[in-house]
């Protein structure tokens, strides 16, 4: 089976789920865009790698990658592999002293883990044709992950808050939401300041 190769598009709110986002994945240089929901935790930790923030403290998911430098493991590729019963199945394809070696892995944390690595995201077009959504050329792409993207009712609930701050309120609250470990809130106030600094 040939291989497609996906690109996270967009990291939004779930609308079906509450306390639940979805990660957008797009196929490369093609129109159709598979949705998968995922848990809060793996959002932020998604969006931290995606912004290239800087925690405090390893996140899982950076500890999960110091591991496998420490001991020269190189996650090569992740393949979303099967759907059944609307759960996505998923391995990491990781070489170390040129020996390859496939591990079963949530979707979630593969994707979270393929961010850190900037290795390829790969599935199939059966997956696709099952799950994916196709987008026409005439509707403008989902936004970039830079600007997290959540419902437009909650989007613009969050921006209309964040428009009657201040600046240095603004400033104030990213610090606050980063000690939180909020990260997919401080993109959106992150946002917020570099759009009016660019005005």
């Amino acid at each position: 089976m040939k291989k497609i190769e996906l690109e996270i598009v967009a990291l939004s709110h779930s609308i079906t789920q509450t306390h639940s986002y979805a990660v957008v994945l797009g196929e490369l240089n093609g129109l159709r865009r598979l949705p998968i929901v995922i848990g809060g935790f793996e959002a932020q930790a998604i969006a931290v790698a995606l912004e290239k923030m800087d925690p405090s403290r390893p996140l899982t998911h950076d500890l999960m990658k110091n591991f496998m430098v420490a001991f020269n493991i190189e996650l090569k590729e992740i393949v979303i592999s099967d759907l059944k019963e609307g759960i996505f199945y998923s391995s990491l394809i990781c070489e170390s002293d040129s020996e390859t070696i496939e591990i079963d892995s949530r979707t979630s944390d593969a994707l979270a883990l393929a961010v850190r690595f900037n290795c390829p995201i790969y599935t199939f077009d059966h997956i696709l044709d099952n799950a994916g959504i196709l987008m026409e050329d005439t509707q403008p792409k989902p936004q970039e992950t830079s600007s997290t993207t959540s419902t437009p009712v909650q989007e613009h609930s969050e921006r209309s808050n964040l428009e009657r701050l201040s600046i240095e309120e603004l400033h104030t609250l990213l610090n606050e939401v980063l000690e939180q470990e909020d990260y997919v809130r401080a993109i959106a106030i992150r946002d917020e300041i570099n759009s009016r600094k660019n005005k």
